[in-house]
């Protein structure tokens, strides 16, 4: 018998179309994940309370609740003047009458795949194990908790290089480890890093490789903590951009023997994790987030300055600058430096400071000349976190200076290690202070294989800094000056926030 394939050929363009829909309209989690939205009632109609989350349409929100568009609308009229916004409230019908218990099909459920949250690319630290029996004797035992659906978290335990590594990935209702205050002798202190890494993902963005190599040299600062007395573990958490990952996290028991937090990137997440940080009285440190208002919040620890007192000091150093100095300020379109540049260009307006708005296109299309002034200095200041941005430019600002320009050029990061040859100023935090790194190059040879992200600021030196400023605030020690950069908490009142408050010029004559 002639068995016949099945090809594209075959298919045609309907069958290929209805392969299509059927993965579009199949493909969505299981209803039960809906049952735990907030329920209201609208004119007699069972609702679900639904906040609108970052990278999703209309149409998504529609196939995931299996309903149609138009009775989104319905229940929010205010769509079809505005638009769909991101943080929003909407009204989502249920499909039910008031007070009629959701239908739940009794399935099997599906076995979810393994997240991939390996530190990759990493080998596994050496370990000295003096006697092995021992430590297999000493685990802790295992008690598996209730089964939580909204639980699907990624987690990897992770024991610091100086005792046995174990790493266990778990989607879905994650074994929870009962853990002992002592073991070996020593104290246990929980550290837990909550990261977009991205796991779940087939293709990662460089941002996932960023946060890989902060989780590195986040590690390796855990490693060198380890004493006679203290042992420290890291437990580390996929949360990506998800806002109910953070949720399932904090209704859970997996967080109950944390002692610190350190990471959530985004600003939905950060408000769910600071309501349960605060609550616990436990700290959080944010790593990258530079816009969080500290006041009534005394648990968080940031990072970043904000945007505003970044620009008072950018702008009173160009006031400090001789006179015959005229500022140039290049349009990115990065999103996430529009609200650095828009607070950069508030403050210099009302300090009297003078620029001229250059689009990146004009600069890449030698269309500069408009924008600069032949007499005097100009200072051409860029806004970004892509070294690529900054490569792109140098040939055209090169250019114009072959034709009499006199140039410098200002940006946000340092990129030390780059061969840029035009005059820098480096204004922020990211400038490598030490100058002897070799004991830290050396440890991060020992333990790891991958060489570090070419972008700058180094990653794994800010996740190294502040995981020892975790260490020395726990143990109620006084900090040192990072490898990356000195960190000065400072806090107006008990009752605000702490914000790292170091901000560096420093310039650089190539």
């Amino acid at each position: 018998m002639q068995v016949k394939k099945l090809s594209v050929e075959r298919l045609g363009c309907r069958g290929i179309l209805v392969l299509a829909l059927c993965f579009l309209f199949l493909a969505p989690a299981a209803a039960q994940e809906l049952l735990n939205y907030p329920l209201d009632t609208i004119n007699g109609e069972e609702v679900y309370k639904y906040r609108v989350e970052r990278s999703i349409g209309l149409y998504r929100i529609g196939v995931n609740f299996n309903v149609s568009q138009s009775d989104i609308i319905r229940l929010n009229p205010q769509l079809r003047e505005r638009g769909l916004h991101f943080d929003e409230l909407l009204y989502i019908p249920t499909g039910r009458k008031v007070g009629e218990k959701p239908k739940v099909e009794e399935t099997k459920p599906a076995e979810e795949p393994k997240p991939v949250v390996e530190p990759k690319p990493v080998v596994e630290p050496k370990p000295v194990v003096a006697d092995k029996t021992k430590v297999e004797s000493e685990k802790p035992k295992v008690e598996s908790q209730p089964a939580k659906e909204e639980a699907s978290v990624a987690v990897v335990e992770a024991f610091v290089p100086d005792t046995v590594v174990a790493v266990q990935d778990t989607v879905a209702a994650p074994v929870v480890e009962t853990l002992d205050s002592i073991v070996d002798g020593r104290r246990v202190i929980e550290i837990a890093l909550m990261l977009p890494f991205e796991s779940q993902q087939t293709k990662r963005s460089a941002t996932a490789a960023r946060m890989l190599e902060f989780y590195q040299g986040a590690l390796l600062a855990l490693h060198e903590a380890q004493n006679d007395s203290l042992l420290y573990r890291l437990r580390v958490y996929d949360v990506e951009r998800s806002e109910r990952r953070v949720k399932a996290l904090c209704d859970s028991t997996e967080l109950d023997h944390i002692q610190a937090v350190l990471g959530v990137v985004y600003p939905i997440q950060i408000k769910v994790m600071s309501q349960w940080c605060e609550a616990h009285k436990v700290p959080l440190f944010l790593p990258f987030c530079d816009n969080m208002d500290l006041k009534g919040h005394p648990q968080i620890y940031q990072f970043n300055s904000s945007d505003a007192e970044e620009a008072q000091v950018l702008t009173r150093w160009i006031q400090a600058q001789d006179t015959n100095m005229h500022c140039v300020m290049i349009e990115t379109k990065e999103a996430d430096v529009t609200n650095s540049t828009r607070a950069l260009r508030k403050e210099m307006k009302a300090q009297g400071v003078s620029y001229t708005s250059l689009s990146m296109r004009d600069l890449l299309n030698d269309s500069a000349a408009y924008a600069l002034i032949p007499e005097k200095e100009n200072l051409i200041i860029v806004h970004s976190d892509r070294i690529q941005q900054v490569r792109a430019l140098l040939p055209h600002l090169m250019t114009l200076q072959t034709v009499g320009y006199r140039l410098r050029l200002m940006s946000q990061y340092s990129w030390q290690k780059e061969n840029i040859d035009m005059p820098q100023v480096y204004a922020s935090k990211f400038t490598t202070d030490s100058t002897d790194m070799s004991g830290y190059n050396a440890l991060w040879s020992q333990y790891f294989v991958n060489e570090h992200v070419s972008e700058t600021p180094r990653y794994d030196l800010l996740g190294y800094d502040l995981m020892r400023e975790i260490v020395h605030i726990l143990n109620r020690e006084p900090g040192e000056s990072g490898l990356q950069s000195p960190i000065y908490w400072e806090a107006e009142t008990e009752q605000d926030g702490w914000q790292n408050t170091y901000i560096n010029i420093v310039e650089v004559e190539r």
